[in-house]
């Protein structure tokens, strides 16, 4: 016998679709066989005779159904058409009494009301039925597509079910060994109708109550395991979520990754993975790759022994049971509650995040511009923001628990139990170094997306003191426009600012970031796709930006350095730039900054992210900035920056010292040089293999130990012949700087430090030229012009007014790169070369 059959109405049937009127939800009512929440039902298949109808005028008489077997359920699809609740409010209406007959003659009765056992399709927002269930489940946005509409929808996964035709009302036999003869249905006025029956036999509620379960899906075949993941998991009977890729490693490799804290690899492969179910025992679990069907199970047998294997799967219930707990973080030291970041997981790899948290950000879809803040993606796993304090389930027994905070704090990576009835945990985190203690204050150059207060809780959970949120613009989306408010949003305690400013962009001449705005800067962003807008006109210059920025007191940085590479040589040669970003570690981007060092520019090193996504960390790569002799704010902050008090830090925390002058110092020297004392270290939460001393761009000391290290220190004697500068850089693996570790954010970009310049100056003023920079920074300045005459999109001349109000547009974009070539040629000139 089968678990579930239908019973068919078609004899009682006596009106059609066109009961249903013409609205928009009646278009595509199933008809027929069908399947409605797992179960069998037979429709009617005759648009003009399909279901029965009952109720004044369509059958006021009762109306008795045979049904002559023992069973368990019955379960009734129907549906109201006539209804009183969104006219007068009024829910509980006896719409009909269903009457079910035993084979000895007792009866049971029971009404069945409005908003009960019964409603009307579709439903008012909020007026679901409290007995009866919509014809189908609730369901999963589509994963990977969907219409650009529903992109925030997208963010929620699931759709919660509607009636799609019918309600479904189940009636629980109190005697099930008794055989049911009939049911008679006896209308009390409204009419409704009813579609069919289905007749259940088996000892369990149709439709699952059961909260969902995780289970662990391994491919037993190679090559089913080892392709890219497409899993999908059904359930005929229940719902069942996304599958998700598990860790590939172990969880004992994953305690002792040497990047704790930080994320680990992510699994691309179909196995192992797992997924959420909730069903009822008679339902079949099918796992498919694709369009593959690699296996179906039966969920109670699965349920029943923990774990089975059909087809090419191995199936596993991997549920101990759990709490609602509450978690503290602390400074190990203090006591003290401390904001960070945290990640909890099952031995197999399965999140639990804290409440108001994602175990799998955005499904780990791509987030750029889409709910960024509050979590975090490091390849396999995401992190929650959390202020010290979190509450949600976790798992009964042995949990695994990844807390993070900055680079200053060691990672906590440990295993935990927790206890049937436990509901309270304290972790610990033990800070290792203190900077802010000597003076230097981190901050991210480079952040966008994020909203004032996200960015708050995001820099204390990175011990980060500086965020700046960049408001810019792409086509026709301007981010963060509510945000400016032209001065910083500080801290309670004042550890931590955000301030709100801008990055300005034009595609090909370049990036700028103006730090400290008290006004906008506009436009934000010049000359079309992707920055400005489809067919855009070049409307300004980044130096007219910097000049804008500088007459308000502000900072101008030129972003990851050195692209987009136009106008940057020529803001350099003018003096508009206060300092350069690396946001990627490699050979082109130190040796372009070395460049400019040689060629006798100041130019402080900072560190931004450019975070546009939640897989990229605030603060990753970090700007460490020396205030000396004035307490923390936003402008000590930036005024020190400019000043060359700088460290980039992309994990190792990094010092240097010349003759006993700081960072950004200058060290005078005879007209003839001399040997100087240089001392630098560097330390680190990471393995760094690799410090290294360079003047004037060369290497002069090293250190290493091939296979890492927590520190290294030199203390060298370097000869100097003549004005240069020297820097300290740390990072590499296996003895290769530019071989180093990636982080595991979505850029890969590399674990390193690296400091801005002492300054060496020998008998005067500190001056350095290469006439192989000036020369390259010329053609760069050639090379923009040449775009601004032949191929930028200007107005007709005389047709428009300019922001700037000049009546020749052309000398106003020619202008700074004229001034460049000008500075450029005299210091040619002063150098007795031709040109």
């Amino acid at each position: 016998m089968n678990d579930y059959s239908p019973l068919s109405l078609n004899e009682f049937a006596n009106v059609g679709l066109a009961i249903l009127g013409e609205g928009q939800g009646n278009r595509n009512v199933p008809l027929g066989p069908q399947n409605l929440r797992g179960l069998p039902f037979n429709v009617g298949d005759d648009p003009a005779r399909c279901f029965v109808g009952l109720g004044a005028p369509l059958r006021s008489e009762p109306l008795t159904v045979p049904i002559n077997r023992a069973l368990r359920v019955v379960v009734v699809a129907h549906r109201l058409l006539d209804s009183k609740i969104e006219d007068e409010g009024w829910i509980g209406e006896t719409v009909a009494d269903y009457v079910f007959r035993y084979a000895d003659g007792t009866e049971v009765l029971v009404p069945i009301r409005d908003r009960f056992e019964i409603a009307t399709v579709p439903t008012a927002w909020g007026q679901l039925p409290f007995d009866a269930l919509p014809d189908r489940y609730d369901s999963l946005m589509p994963r990977y597509e969907g219409k650009f509409a529903q992109t925030g929808n997208r963010q929620s996964e699931a759709i919660q079910a509607s009636a799609r035709a019918f309600f479904l009302w189940t009636w629980e036999n109190p005697r099930p060994d008794n055989e049911v003869a009939s049911l008679t249905i006896l209308p009390k006025g409204p009419r409704f109708i009813l579609a069919g029956l289905c007749l259940g036999f088996r000892d369990e509620q149709p439709f699952s109550h059961a909260a969902a379960r995780p289970v662990r899906i391994d491919l037993t075949e190679p090559r089913d395991a080892t392709q890219p993941f497409n899993l999908d998991v059904t359930v005929d009977r229940g719902v069942a979520t996304y599958p998700h890729p598990l860790p590939a490693e172990p969880a004992a490799e994953f305690l002792q990754d040497p990047q704790a804290g930080f994320g680990e690899p992510l699994n691309r492969q179909s196995s192992p993975a797992y997924v959420q179910i909730a069903a009822v025992p008679s339902a079949t679990v099918t796992v498919k790759n694709g369009d593959d069907v690699l296996g179906e199970a039966n969920w109670g047998a699965l349920e029943s022994a923990g774990n089975l294997a059909t087809g090419r799967v191995r199936l596993e219930v991997i549920d101990p049971g759990r709490n609602w707990v509450r978690t503290r973080v602390v400074d190990d030291a203090t006591g003290e509650v401390v904001p960070c970041r945290i990640h909890f997981r099952s031995p197999e790899g399965v999140p639990y995040q804290p409440h108001g948290h994602h175990d799998h950000v955005f499904s780990n879809l791509g987030t750029w511009h889409v709910d960024v803040g509050g979590d975090l993606r490091l390849g396999q796993i995401s992190y929650a923001y959390v202020d010290g304090t979190c509450e949600g389930w976790l798992p009964r027994g042995e949990v695994i628990v990844d807390v993070a905070r900055g680079f200053e704090y060691e990672p906590l990576r440990e295993r935990i139990a927790i206890a049937p009835g436990q509901q309270e945990l304290t972790l610990r985190l033990r800070r290792w170094s203190n900077l802010q203690k000597t003076g230097w204050f981190s901050g991210d150059t480079h952040v966008h997306f994020l909203s004032s207060q996200g960015g708050q809780r995001e820099a204390r959970g990175e011990d980060l003191n500086v965020v700046n949120l960049l408001l810019s613009q792409w086509g026709h989306l301007f981010t963060n426009t509510e945000e400016f408010t032209g001065e910083p949003l500080i801290s309670r305690d004042g550890r931590t600012i955000v301030y709100a400013t801008q990055e300005n962009r034009q595609h090909l001449l370049g990036h700028l970031t103006l730090l400290g705005l008290k006004k906008p800067v506009a436009p934000w962003c010049s000359d079309g796709p992707s920055e400005a807008e489809l067919g855009g006109t070049l409307e300004t210059t980044l130096s007219d930006w910097a000049d804008r920025c500088h007459a308000q007191g502000g900072t101008v940085i030129l972003p990851h350095l050195p692209n987009p590479n136009g106008e940057p040589a020529s803001m350099i040669a003018t003096g508009r730039v206060d300092g350069v970003e690396m946001i990627r570690f490699g050979r082109y981007q130190t040796e372009e900054y070395y460049r400019y060092l040689n060629c006798g520019y100041r130019l402080p090193l900072v560190g931004g992210t450019d975070k546009m996504s939640s897989d990229v960390p605030v603060g990753l790569y970090r700007t460490y900035v020396r205030i000396p002799d004035e307490e923390f704010s936003y402008d000590a902050w930036c005024k020190n920056l400019s000043a060359g008090r700088t460290f980039l830090s992309g994990g190792p925390l990094i010092g240097l010292t010349v003759e006993g002058q700081e960072i950004g110092d200058t060290v005078q020297l005879p007209p003839a040089g001399g040997t100087v004392e240089v001392h630098a270290w560097a330390e680190s939460i990471f393995p760094i293999s690799v410090l290294e001393i360079v003047q004037a761009g060369k290497v002069v000391a090293r250190t290493e130990v091939k296979n890492g290290t927590r520190r290294l220190e030199i203390r060298e004697r370097v000869t100097v012949t003549g004005n240069s500068w020297i820097a300290a850089r740390a990072g590499g693996q296996n003895g290769e700087f530019y071989q180093a570790i990636p982080q595991r954010d979505v850029w890969d970009r590399g674990i390193f430090a690296h400091t801005s310049p002492v300054y060496l100056a020998c008998g005067g003023d500190w001056r350095m030229f290469d006439p192989r920079v000036a020369q390259y920074m010329l053609t760069l300045i050639d090379g923009s012009l040449t775009y601004i005459r032949k191929h930028s999109r200007r107005h007709p001349t005389g047709q428009v007014t300019h922001h700037h109000g000049e009546a020749d547009h052309q000398a106003y974009l020619e202008r700074p790169f004229l001034e460049a070539q000008a500075a450029l040629h005299k210091r040619l000139h002063e150098a007795g070369i031709a040109h």
